[in-house]
């Protein structure tokens, strides 16, 4: 990975955690390949580091999908083929969708401001080009939204669900010009839910889901 360097990481974070960022980062450009094996030395070796804490940073990439282990070999960046994608797109289409109808009556006018700050931090991510942090913001974003229905089994599933798929299509979109005005949508998520328009919110979330999945169908172009 040419250029890769964990000094360009935000600081303040452990180095298990700025090397998940790089490679998060690797993986969201295309330069670690879905479906190709990187060994923790010679990752190590390009961060200017020990592999032990490659290792411990893969470890937790493994549990959000982006990565398996390749026993005596490394990781291998995830591979995800339409049918998976089709089949996320309509869970999440079942899941997402009515509970965001239905905390949208139910989240504090005194949280409204919050939300605003997430789904502004998602835009702004997108305006720099940084899809690392782009994709941490629309996590947290979403997660917190869900997180209102008191479900953290759902919670847990749409995180999980989201892990597996997050990365795709995005750098096509940035190359594009058309991220920032994508990611600007969240704030017309906070307008609905400010205003409690619970059926607006649903119908918002059914369009995005299906703009993300179409946003994955282009990711091989």
């Amino acid at each position: 990975m040419s250029g890769s360097s964990i000094a360009t990481i935000a600081p303040k974070v452990s180095l298990r955690e700025t090397v998940a960022r790089a490679v998060r980062a690797a993986i969201i450009s295309g330069e670690m390949v879905p479906g190709t094996v990187y060994s923790a030395p010679a990752l190590g070796t390009r961060f200017g580091i020990s592999p032990t804490p490659v290792r411990e940073a893969m470890l937790d990439l493994i549990k959000e999908g982006l990565v398996t282990a390749a026993p005596n070999k490394g990781f291998r960046v995830t591979e995800m083929s339409d049918k998976d994608l089709d089949d996320i797109t309509k869970l999440r289409q079942l899941i997402e969708p009515p509970i965001v109808r239905e905390v949208t009556t139910q989240i504090p006018e005194e949280d409204i401001p919050h939300l605003r700050t997430l789904a502004t931090n998602i835009r702004d991510w997108a305006e720099k080009g940084n899809l690392a942090e782009y994709t941490e913001a629309d996590r947290l974003f979403h997660l917190t939204i869900l997180e209102y229905s008191g479900n953290s089994r759902l919670v847990d599933l749409i995180s999980e669900l989201r892990a597996h798929t997050r990365l795709f299509g995005l750098m096509p979109l940035l190359e594009q010009g058309r991220l920032a005005a994508s990611a600007a949508e969240h704030l017309e998520l906070v307008d609905l839910i400010e205003q409690r328009k619970a059926e607006e919110a649903e119908a918002f979330m059914h369009r995005h889901i299906d703009q993300v999945r179409g946003i994955w169908a282009g990711r091989k172009g």
